[in-house]
């Protein structure tokens, strides 16, 4: 099978669940159109076997050998025909499956990117993780069916063309029967849509639900939570059930009109053509004919059908999608160019002096961690980087000159070296030296592979101090021009506290770092101490000087004690 196309460029600027599947449709075209052009050369050519063996039965009546030949060698090339049109046109729905199913991974996976950390704030997890999971699929099938719809839609339309040249009466009954079915099916797509819409929003809130859990299961142990949470996680996913039972009832009675819509028109016709058989108007052959035509019958009304539900799902899982996609970064980057050099927030009046390392202490800490988002672009602000505008940069030369590292980063599973190592450019040296500065070098001496050990999901096999610690050394060996530490050293004791301070200066000497911190123990090792209160700089100078000068400052970090 050929490769799967990549997505285009960018994300799309589509607002509409109708529009989306219209534009992947577009951007699959050509495999769309051949797998449409076997489907309906494979129903084709089972729309015209039916009059091919009434041909031979009348051959067989006759008793004309040759004519009998004749019929037989035509069956056997059909069949071919729909051997060959049928493996093609499953070849060809696959290829569509996953191609409209991967696009919107790829499309999800880029807008993720983009968001950054818009995402979170916007989105639950189990609903981004829902996308993934099953409105791709739906997506995919939505694609999928379009094949088999179209080439049913002219299936029907042969054999009512065929029906209406032998008998007129059997003709018109299959022309307006078929529409009819699909009227008396059309009232049960509403409500089957609202409810599909219902169970995925409550799906995507159990997913959440079930990953705050994990994620917070120590937690929960420590205090005894678990009943709790297990009983609220129940109610929610008996609510989902429920949920699920609404849509199967509505679908239980879709399924059934599959099976007796087309069955009551293959009794009508059956019925009718036996009538004119037994007063002989038609011959015995078309009377057979007749019958596995109302036979055939049942799978392209079927499939119409099919398509309806998988359309429908399709239109609930493209509307979710889009939700993702119409979300805008919170903040945006412009096409401007800077050397760098002093880096300074205007409302907080906090600045940082090229290759020195600055402290921020406050005694709130969401004013240090709203200055730090400022500086990082991580929110928007008046903040200049050397002659430059921050927001007047392109977002991604933000990122990759200014790193703003908090403990909300994550480790992800994979190779130790890969998780600290993220951009693969580090020497083996260069991972010591950081693993060094980071006290962390225990943590892999302890390991049985070493670097090469496996991480787990978010790294749980580590202590909350040792995944601090890793998550200091993934910082240093980024080694960006611009470090911004939000209290990096918050869960390790006071005595590798003391270390890592000291050996992060020595790790940033000649780049500019900030550390926003209270410790006494990491202040004392910086160059320069910003005090912050209430979002704006009260008091500057270096720690021993703030002790004497700021009562303030002075009761903040040594947390009231003389």
């Amino acid at each position: 099978m050929r490769s799967l196309p990549e997505a285009d460029p960018g994300v799309p600027d589509i607002r509409s669940p109708l529009r989306y599947l219209w534009w992947n449709a577009r951007r699959q075209a050509a495999s769309l159109l051949a797998g449409i052009g076997f489907a309906t050369l494979w129903w084709l050519v089972q729309a015209l076997m039916p009059a091919v063996l009434g041909k031979g039965i009348e051959a067989v009546t006759a008793k004309d050998t040759r004519a009998l030949l004749l019929w037989s060698s035509i069956l056997l090339a059909l069949g071919l025909v729909q051997a060959f049109t049928g493996v093609m046109r499953h070849r060809m729905a696959v290829y569509n499956w996953l191609a409209a199913a991967y696009r919107t991974v790829q499309l999800t996976a880029r807008q993720a990117a983009r968001l950054g950390a818009t995402l979170p704030k916007r989105l639950s997890t189990g609903e981004v993780v829902s996308v993934g999971n099953s409105d791709i699929a739906h997506i995919g099938s939505s694609m999928d069916i379009l094949l088999r719809g179209t080439g049913a839609v002219v299936a029907i339309v042969t054999v009512t063309v065929i029906l209406i040249s032998t008998s007129l009466p059997l003709g018109l009954l299959v022309l307006f029967g078929v529409p009819l079915m699909a009227l008396a099916v059309g009232p049960l797509l509403r409500p089957l849509h609202r409810r599909q819409r219902s169970q995925r929003e409550l799906t995507g809130d159990l997913s959440t639900r079930a990953a705050d859990i994990v994620a917070g299961l120590r937690v929960l142990r420590g205090i005894g939570g678990e009943q709790v949470f297990a009983e609220h996680y129940r109610e929610e996913s008996q609510r989902v059930r429920h949920a699920g039972v609404r849509v199967a009832r509505v679908e239980s009675v879709l399924e059934g009109a599959q099976i007796v819509l087309p069955g009551l028109l293959i009794a009508i016709v059956t019925g009718i053509g036996a009538s004119f058989a037994v007063a002989g108007e038609i011959p015995t052959g078309q009377l057979v004919a007749f019958y596995l035509y109302a036979v055939f019958l049942i799978g392209p009304m079927r499939t119409l059908t099919e398509a309806a539900d998988k359309l429908t799902k399709g239109h609930v899982a493209a509307g979710r999608v889009i939700r993702i996609l119409s979300i805008e970064p919170e903040v945006g980057g412009g096409t401007g160019t800077s050397e760098g050099g002093v880096l300074r927030d205007s409302f907080s009046g906090v600045t940082l002096q090229p290759g020195a390392l600055t402290a921020i202490a406050s005694g709130t800490p969401d004013d240090a961690i709203a200055i730090a988002d400022r500086l990082g672009r991580y929110a928007d602000g008046d903040v200049s980087f050397g002659p430059a505008e921050l927001r007047s940069l392109p977002i991604d030369e933000v990122r990759a000159r200014i790193l703003v590292a908090d403990n909300g980063a994550r480790l992800f599973t994979g190779r130790l070296r890969d998780e600290l190592d993220v951009r693969g450019g580090a020497s083996s040296e260069e991972v010591r030296r950081a693993l060094h500065a980071a006290c962390a070098t225990d943590i892999v001496e302890a390991l049985p592979e070493g670097l090469d050990s496996r991480v787990a999901e978010a790294g749980r096999e580590f202590s909350g101090g040792q995944q601090q610690r890793l998550r200091l050394v993934r910082a240093l060996l980024a080694d960006p021009e611009v470090l911004i530490l939000v209290e990096p050293t918050s869960a390790v004791d006071a005595h590798s506290e003391a270390r890592i301070a000291e050996r992060l200066a020595k790790a940033r000497a000649g780049r500019t770092t900030l550390i926003c911190t209270t410790s006494p123990l990491v202040l004392d090792r910086t160059d320069h101490v910003i005090y912050v209160e209430g979002g704006r700089v009260l008091a500057e100078g270096t720690h021993r000087q703030l002790l004497d000068s700021s009562p303030e400052y002075a009761a903040t970090v040594t947390r009231g004690e003389d």
